[in-house]
């Protein structure tokens, strides 16, 4: 059997028996946070997002510590505004659901003629009508305990502020000068009124540029009131969803005969991999290194003078990749993004662009025709074991909680020659710094309330080479939680003290899935399931992006995250690694 489930005789499993009380009634609140919006969103009609504040202040969330309070807390409220669209300060309705026809029953107008929109923070389909509705794609439950206490924090937030500046002299002069840009040190005596610290207030002016005044005037002018309406919303419809999904790349497969070959499935990103295998970027490093030393304006202003002071201190080529992400933002035109995927294709580099519904691309990756000069140094000496490889990489931009589960399913039950699972995502540290890299062989599973272990295929020496800046801490435990907002201090202390450091939201449901596709039955509820001699090779590897206990401070409320992109790339290193001496072993 490829599983055994075991009693370890652990004083400290993470069952609702063993929990202190206190602990029980961090997670009892949560419980009733997530009951509370699932049986409200049962309705037909438009919900008040009002409806969610109390259970949402009830939850004590470690990351809205002040949701309850009169004061604002900006480390939530910038949280929010980087996991929401910009046009959110305009929106009054908020339509979810699952699948385009759910859409089009719905609106009169086709949402292929509303604006796409995005979060900066948050990869999810978001179509706005220019007016004051935006409707949000969901691919899983997970997209919904991510989604709803965002919104009802950033509306608690928003409408803490309204009310400071409703009722302050200081705050007049967004009533009498509205259409004006505010005198010099107007805006430093807001702040202070409002209880934003400096850097939190610099911070909110480069996320809003120049939309900060208009923005504001916007808040003091009224408070938020949304509405939420949650269509389809069922189990089927998740599964026809991730249907289509795979469709696109069962299609790619085919057509260049590959559904037979033997597959490495990595969830990870649509950028690392590609870079280090592609050579893209190093050929052009002239050219970025002109780019980075252009004088430019706005939030990339700071983060190319950050990346210019990096050269000494970070790796190179990581630096040319992170320059080349920025240097496409900066050039959106199809000409460029053409030219580069033209290039990857010609190195057996296919990108999937995501279905309607879910914001998760794929990229297929024949590893016999990838060019042995195009890969990064630290791949150098295993380049030669591609000439004898007949495998491929297939790499899916990483997903959010449960759609995890229903993706890797689908993979397992159509590919016939898996060979290797590989995750690389992002997690809260409760023991490191952000930038560290974590790797666990014991994960807790919210959803499914086991317990599982498993050989990891990844240890301290394999990143630890490749890491500059942060440490690796392997042997740890994780926690699958079912969303960021939905955790407290009560909570998160009670999985530390019990040697759970790790907190993200992937891990469990992959670890489901691979159940599945080892034993006849589906996978148990709140069992301890340990994992041997599974039949493909199973790694998973976070990167810490935030720690809990620091207030919303995480690499995606900063301007340049490099302790992540060092992160990354390090860990991205060692699963190409294992690849390619896994298919050199095969070969001999």
């Amino acid at each position: 059997m490829p599983y055994r489930t075991i009693d370890r005789g652990w004083p400290s499993d993470p069952k609702q028996e063993s929990m202190p009380a206190q602990c029980l009634d961090g997670k009892d609140e949560v419980d009733l946070y997530v009951r509370t919006y699932n049986t409200i969103l049962r309705s037909s009609g438009d919900i008040r997002l009002r409806a969610f504040v109390q259970a949402h202040i009830g939850v004590h969330s470690n990351l809205h510590v002040d949701a309850d309070s009169p004061r604002p807390d900006p480390g939530a409220f910038i949280y929010c505004i980087h996991r929401l669209p910009a046009c959110i300060v305009g929106v009054k309705h908020i339509v979810i659901g699952q699948l385009p026809e759910d859409f089009e029953r719905t609106f009169a107008s086709p949402l292929e003629t509303w604006e796409k929109v995005q979060a900066p923070a948050r990869r999810r389909q978001w179509h706005f009508d220019g007016n004051d509705t935006l409707a949000v794609h969901v691919a899983s439950p997970s997209d919904l305990d991510d989604l709803i206490p965002t919104l009802v924090a950033y509306q608690i937030e928003w409408n803490k502020l309204h009310a400071r500046l409703r009722n302050a002299p200081v705050a007049l002069r967004l009533w009498e000068h509205a259409g004006q840009e505010p005198f010099d040190g107007y805006l430093d005596r807001l702040a202070q009124y409002l209880d934003f610290p400096e850097q939190d207030w610099r911070r909110l002016q480069q996320i809003w540029g120049s939309r900060f005044w208009p923005t504001l005037c916007g808040v003091a002018r009224g408070e938020k009131n949304m509405t939420v309406r949650l269509l389809g919303g069922t189990h089927v419809g998740y599964a026809k969803l991730i249907r289509r999904w795979w469709q696109q790349i069962g299609s790619v497969l085919a057509d260049h005969a590959m559904e037979k070959r033997p597959v490495y499935f990595v969830s990870s990103n649509m950028h690392a991999i590609a870079n280090l295998l592609s050579g893209y970027a190093r050929r052009r490093a002239s050219m970025l290194s002109d780019f980075m030393a252009a004088s430019h304006e706005g939030e990339m202003a700071t983060e190319l003078a950050a990346l210019r002071e990096a050269r000494e201190a970070y790796n190179w080529d990581n630096v040319l990749y992170y320059a080349a992400r920025l240097w496409h933002q900066q050039r959106r035109s199809n000409q460029h993004k053409e030219a580069r995927q033209r290039e990857e294709e010609e190195r057996g580099i296919l990108t999937i662009a995501p279905v309607e519904g879910i914001d998760v691309g794929a990229q297929v990756i024949d590893l016999s025709r990838l060019q042995q000069e195009d890969l990064d140094p630290r791949l150098a000496d295993l380049a030669p074991r591609l000439a004898h490889s007949d495998a491929i990489i297939l790499n899916i931009d990483y997903p959010l909680g449960m759609a995890a589960y229903h993706m890797l399913r689908q993979v397992t039950e159509t590919l016939d020659d898996l060979r290797g699972i590989y995750v690389l995502g992002k997690a809260a540290t409760l023991n490191g710094a952000i930038g560290d890299v974590m790797i666990s062989d014991v994960v807790f599973d919210e959803h499914s309330k086991n317990v599982y272990s498993f050989e990891n295929a990844f240890g301290y020496q394999d990143v630890a080479p490749y890491l500059e800046r942060g440490s690796v801490l392997d042997n740890q435990r994780s926690v699958t939680v079912k969303g960021t907002f939905l955790q407290n201090r009560e909570y998160l202390e009670f999985f530390y003290r019990e040697s759970y450091t790790v907190v993200e939201m992937e891990a469990g449901p992959y670890l489901s899935a691979i159940y599945e596709a080892t034993h006849p039955t589906r996978h148990p509820l709140g069992e301890d399931v340990h994992f041997r001699h599974l039949p493909f090779d199973l790694g998973i590897i976070h990167y810490a992006s935030d720690t809990p206990y620091t207030r919303a401070r995480t690499l995606g409320g900063r301007s340049l995250s490099f302790e992540g992109i060092d992160s990354t790339y390090a860990s991205a290193v060692a699963i190409l690694r294992r690849i390619l001496e896994r298919e050199g072993s095969r070969a001999r």
